[in-house]
C-alpha cells in the first residue's frame, strides 16, 4: 500500500478498543493500540470499518472512534505578524505627556483641582516594560496587550465597556488614571469527560 494514500480520520480511543474480522461478533481479531491512527471507509450500523497505515483492516465499534479534526483550509498567502507595538507605544506615551503637563499645571497652580479632575476624566494609561517584554493598555478596547519587541497581541481583556469620548477635543478622559498593572488571571478550560469503553449493542449482521 502507498503510504501517502493514507489519510487518517479517527483514532483509537485513550483505552484502545477490540477489532472484528467481519460485522459479527462471534469474529473477533486483534486489539488496536490506544490512539491509534485510522481511517474510516465504511459503515454499517454500529460497525465501522477501518483501515491502518500499513493496509490492514478491520471492523470496529464505531460509535468508540475519536475524530480527528478536519485539514485547515489552503493559506492565501505568507503569514502575516500580528499588531505593531509602536503605534500603541506612542500613543501610550502621548496620554502621558499630556497627564504629567496637567500634573505640572495643577502643582505651579494654574490649575484648579477641579479643573484638573474634568481633563484627566477618562484619561486610563497602563505601562509595563519588564526586559524584552511589554503589557500595555489598550484603552479603545479595553484590554491588555502583550508585546515581545515583535509582536503585540491580547494579553487580558475586561468585559467593562468602553467610556465614550469626551465631546472637547481635549483628550477624554474616568476619576483618575488606573496604575493597576494586568491580571495575571487566565481563562479556565474544562475538557470533556471522557467516556469508557462499551460493548457494541449489536449482536449479529447489522
Amino acid at each position: 500500500m502507498d503510504e501517502f494514500a493514507f489519510r487518517p480520520t479517527h483514532v483509537a480511543p485513550p483505552d484502545g478498543m477490540a477489532s472484528w474480522a467481519a460485522p459479527d461478533p462471534a469474529r473477533p481479531d486483534a486489539r488496536l493500540d490506544a490512539l491509534l491512527p485510522l481511517q474510516l471507509v465504511d459503515r454499517r450500523g454500529d460497525w465501522a470499518r477501518i483501515l491502518c497505515s500499513n493496509g490492514w483492516t478491520a471492523w470496529v465499534d464505531g460509535r468508540l472512534l475519536v475524530a480527528l479534526p478536519q485539514p485547515p483550509p489552503a493559506a492565501g498567502g505568507p503569514p502575516a505578524r500580528t499588531a505593531d507595538p509602536r503605534p500603541a507605544l506612542a500613543e501610550a506615551g502621548g496620554a502621558l505627556d499630556r497627564y504629567r503637563a496637567l500634573l505640572e499645571e495643577l502643582a505651579s497652580g494654574t490649575l484648579d483641582l477641579g479643573a484638573f479632575r474634568e481633563r484627566t476624566r477618562g484619561l486610563r494609561i497602563g505601562l509595563v516594560v519588564d526586559g524584552e517584554a511589554v503589557w500595555l493598555f489598550d484603552p479603545v478596547h479595553d484590554r491588555w496587550c502583550y508585546g515581545d519587541g515583535l509582536q503585540l497581541q491580547t494579553y487580558a481583556a475586561t468585559d467593562r465597556p468602553s467610556p465614550s469620548p469626551a465631546p472637547s477635543p481635549a483628550p477624554a478622559p474616568s476619576h483618575g488614571p488606573s496604575a493597576a498593572g494586568p491580571s495575571a488571571a487566565g481563562p479556565s478550560a474544562e475538557g470533556p469527560s471522557a467516556k469508557g469503553p462499551s460493548a457494541p449493542t449489536r449482536t449479529g449482521e447489522p
